[in-house]
């Protein structure tokens, strides 16, 4: 390693200070939530993604308009259909989200978003970040809200996974040095920290869960994690009434498949990187990945979403109209609850129960020995009817 060598590094470091100071400024700036209660209009964007994206968004946009119908019809909920968010738009334009698509998003209140491919080492296409990363960034979605409920084995799981910073805040803005050294950084703000921990111990207070789990690697990542650990405790205090332990990262997953000990945990606050992996794995427990939503919940904007993959296989075999919409699904329950319309939320998220759960009259397999997509989205309207 040169001087030169050093001092590139040193200059893109004190780059991505200056950015990230930026933005904890802004953060900082941020108005009040939206009131969706008092707005004459509310506008969903429905985002299709790459691969299966585009099939599951537009079956389980199809299931919300129905049981949306009468505010559809009347003009207060409107549906925005926005393209562009492929993977080769955004390789042709080297951007995680292109500009023009960017400022359709942020004409929206409320995205349904499809999965989206992200490029990695070997597989042809220029580093770009990823884009469920910027969206967050760009519109401040700094709270990944992932339920996991099996009421037959007391499962009652709901993870707050900060969702702006951590790994992923510069995440394609690692430095590699000189070909044998490469570093990556990690980014823990006390605004950002303090926000979810807020969040997550008021809906712990307000759905009645006496229980609120911090998860880090304190012990070892002692700065960004010792910080985080820290800021939550302290907005701890300010919740009496609800209990407070912390777990490190490793034990978490562990006592996760402790039938003992797993039904003791209720709410978890947690970072970016060990909130992505652990909740992959407490999806399983309600049947993999393809079965759970996701929300990421921001002052101004909200995107939901699927929480599995894009699949390009399946549509490259000719086989994506088995896509499974069940996740996509699930977040749809997410976003309805979100604009305040719960009682149309509790009905979905009946229908999706019977429909996958109990009933099953319709089996989806992601080949022809199963249903498509759109008669799965059928089998949920048809069961909406009934309730």
């Amino acid at each position: 390693m040169n001087e030169v060598q050093i001092n590139a590094a040193l200059e893109k470091f004190k780059s991505l200070l200056i950015e990230q100071d930026e933005r904890n400024q802004k953060i900082k700036a941020t108005k009040e939530f939206k009131d969706f209660k008092n707005l004459d209009k509310i506008v969903i964007g429905v985002c299709g993604g790459d691969g299966i994206g585009p099939i599951i968004t537009k079956e389980s946009a199809n299931v919300l308009k129905y049981i949306l119908k009468d505010e559809v019809e009347s003009g207060r909920i409107e549906f925005k259909y926005i393209d562009g968010l492929t993977i080769e738009n955004r390789a042709k334009v080297m951007k995680a989200i292109p500009d023009d698509v960017m400022e359709e998003l942020k004409a929206c209140d409320v995205i349904l978003k499809g999965p989206t491919t992200t490029p990695q080492a070997g597989d042809g296409l220029p580093n770009i970040e990823s884009a469920n990363v910027a969206m967050r960034k760009a519109l401040d979605l700094f709270a990944n809200v992932r339920p996991v409920k099996i009421p037959e084995e007391n499962i009652d799981w709901t993870f707050f996974r900060e969702n702006t910073e951590g790994a992923y805040a510069v995440g394609s803005k690692g430095v590699d040095v000189d070909g044998e050294l490469a570093f990556d950084f990690v980014v823990t703000t006390t605004e950002g920290t303090e926000r979810i921990a807020k969040l997550a111990y008021e809906y712990a207070r307000n759905n009645k869960k006496e229980r609120v789990s911090i998860i880090t690697k304190a012990n070892i990542i002692k700065t960004t994690d010792g910080k985080f650990l820290n800021l939550c405790k302290e907005v701890a205090k300010d919740y009496p009434d609800i209990i407070t332990d912390e777990w490190y990262i490793d034990i978490t997953t562990a006592k996760l498949v402790d039938k003992k000990r797993r039904t003791d945990f209720k709410v978890f606050v947690l970072p970016n990187l060990y909130g992505d992996i652990i909740t992959d794995e407490a999806a399983e427990f309600q049947g993999g990945v393809g079965t759970a939503g996701s929300a990421n919940i921001g002052k101004q904007y909200a995107m939901f979403e699927a929480i599995h993959g894009s699949a390009p296989r399946m549509v490259k075999e000719g086989r994506g109209k088995y896509a499974d919409p069940c996740s996509m699904l699930r977040a749809s329950v997410l976003l309805l609850s979100h604009i305040g319309k719960q009682e149309e939320a509790d009905k979905l998220e009946k229908a999706l129960d019977i429909c996958m759960i109990t009933e099953k009259k319709m089996t989806i397999t992601g080949r022809d020995t199963g249903c498509t997509c759109e008669e799965f989205g059928q089998y949920v309207m048809d069961t909406l009817k009934t309730l």
